[in-house]
């Protein structure tokens, strides 16, 4: 009992930074707690709930899943536990499992359009349910996770941010667990006997650009034990001038005009 308490009180101070750091609740919200049936749905849930009976601010919570068509997904479980907590739920069923095996071929990842898809959803009920905040459970490792990817796989610097407005300016997502360790959240989840529903019920595809990073920053953090924090501190310390984004740099017409590359090339193109 006393690491459980050790693990919730660690969390809801992480929890709490981040609330406090993105300003992610205000007096009034009321907030769809997406939960999935993970470890860190259910934490966050958890901890959101704890916060909302110890915050000087009011806001109001209802727990929102999805049901995806996904063979074998037990929502009567997920529902019981709900019934059983105390918890506003409202479950939801859409068959995006058939348009996903019909939109992609066999063996290609099926995790970024099931997401979308989900994403989509879940957006359209928050304006539905009346909501003001869509929280979703990504924790620190899922957005150090993201950031690698997008560094090695798609030449951008981004993550997750703890606070998003979606493009359609009618939701705003929030990340409470941002800060958040996910080996406390693992083992706290474990203590607290959620019952879990695997997130492998489209099948294992153990080859994921994101699973290899995960092992990654496994295998480094043994070298370096401060890797993680070390991460997330960089994502909140940007030195822009230290980067490249040519938007981030306003150079005089006068000194692009006299630079001897734009000159030498401007003969090069009068010459042909």
């Amino acid at each position: 009992m006393d690491e459980l308490n050790r693990l919730e009180k660690s969390l809801l101070q992480h929890v709490g930074k981040a609330v406090h750091d993105f300003s992610l609740i205000e007096s009034g919200d009321r907030i769809l707690v997406a939960i999935s049936g993970g470890k860190d749905s259910y934490t966050m849930l958890h901890l959101l709930r704890v916060l909302q009976k110890r915050a000087p601010v009011k806001f109001d919570l209802i727990a929102v899943n999805l049901d995806q068509g996904h063979p074998g997904f037990p929502s009567d479980l997920l529902e019981g536990w709900l019934q059983q907590q105390g918890y506003a739920y409202k479950l939801l069923e859409e068959d995006t499992y058939s348009i996903v095996l019909e939109k992609l071929k066999p063996g290609v990842t099926q995790c970024s359009l099931c997401s979308r898809l989900r994403r989509g959803i879940l957006y359209n009920a928050a304006v539905d349910l009346g909501c003001t905040k869509l929280a979703l459970g990504h924790h620190r490792d899922d957005l150090i996770h993201t950031l690698l990817l997008n560094q090695f796989f798609a030449g951008k610097t981004a993550t997750m941010p703890p606070r998003l407005k979606s493009d359609d300016g009618r939701n705003t997502v929030i990340r409470p667990l941002a800060y958040a360790p996910e080996t406390e959240i693992a083992r706290f989840a474990e203590l607290m006997k959620f019952p879990i529903i695997p997130c492998d019920l489209c099948g294992s595809q153990e080859n994921l650009q994101r699973k290899r990073v995960k092992r990654l920053v496994d295998e480094l953090s043994k070298e370096i034990p401060m890797l993680r924090s070390s991460l997330l501190s960089a994502m909140g310390n940007l030195h822009t001038s230290h980067l490249l984004d040519q938007k981030l740099w306003s150079v005089p017409t006068e000194v692009v005009s006299a630079s001897p590359l734009v000159t030498l090339q401007t003969e090069k193109t009068d010459a042909a």
